[in-house]
């Protein structure tokens, strides 16, 4: 049975574009994979602390059963259950809410999601597919702006170190450029989600 870890990541919980097409994402992935088991992050509703002294101090001190450390096992405990993760990311100043980067904090640990070797760091997560779904009010696939991205290239980065290199990009760009250009994009993000679903699933 498919696994679908589902991450919501928007403080905008009312006309969010990453929520709507990350949703129309799960939609279609559930029509490819019927009975798919979801495992539901809502990260604004359900935040994730940030790192704490104990936390650290639990780590770097090899206690990997303190309680400090019990969330982030779960949090790494679903990554390894699932076998897509569908990752919403809204962009806020260039880079990724405060809060997804919290649950980046937890799941990115030495010895449980990459470890050190002979050959430099090794991700530990291996065959998973993600689908980070990105919300843009301008354009940064492209342009002149794309210097400014902060938001892919670090998710991309931060997914292979951890091992997950099959990644699948939905781009909603220049949504606040408009009411027709957010029509445009978010047409266009859905005919991407339907065929990366569709593509995945054959």
């Amino acid at each position: 049975m498919t696994t679908i870890l589902h991450i919501k990541s928007s403080s905008n919980l009312d006309s969010s574009v990453t929520r709507q097409i990350g949703g129309t994402t799960l939609t279609e992935l559930k029509q490819t994979h019927l009975g798919a088991k979801i495992i539901e992050r809502d990260l604004l509703k359900n935040p994730i602390p940030h790192v704490s002294p104990e936390f650290l101090g639990a780590m770097y001190s090899g206690q990997n059963d303190a309680p400090a450390l019990a969330l982030s096992q779960e949090l790494i405990d679903e990554i390894f259950a699932s076998n897509i993760i569908v990752l919403e990311a809204p962009m806020y100043n260039f880079n990724i809410p405060s809060v997804l980067k919290a649950w980046i904090d937890h799941v990115v640990r030495a010895g449980k999601t990459f470890q050190y070797g002979a050959a430099g760091p090794e991700g530990l997560v291996k065959g998973k597919k993600a689908i980070i779904v990105l919300g843009r009010g301008g354009v940064y696939s492209t342009g002149p702006a794309k210097p400014m991205d902060y938001q892919e290239p670090y998710l991309r980065a931060i997914l292979g170190f951890i091992g997950i290199t099959d990644v699948e990009t939905i781009y909603i760009e220049g949504v606040g450029m408009g009411p027709d250009k957010k029509a445009e994009a978010l047409a266009k993000a859905e005919q991407r989600a339907h065929a990366i679903t569709h593509k995945e699933a054959a």
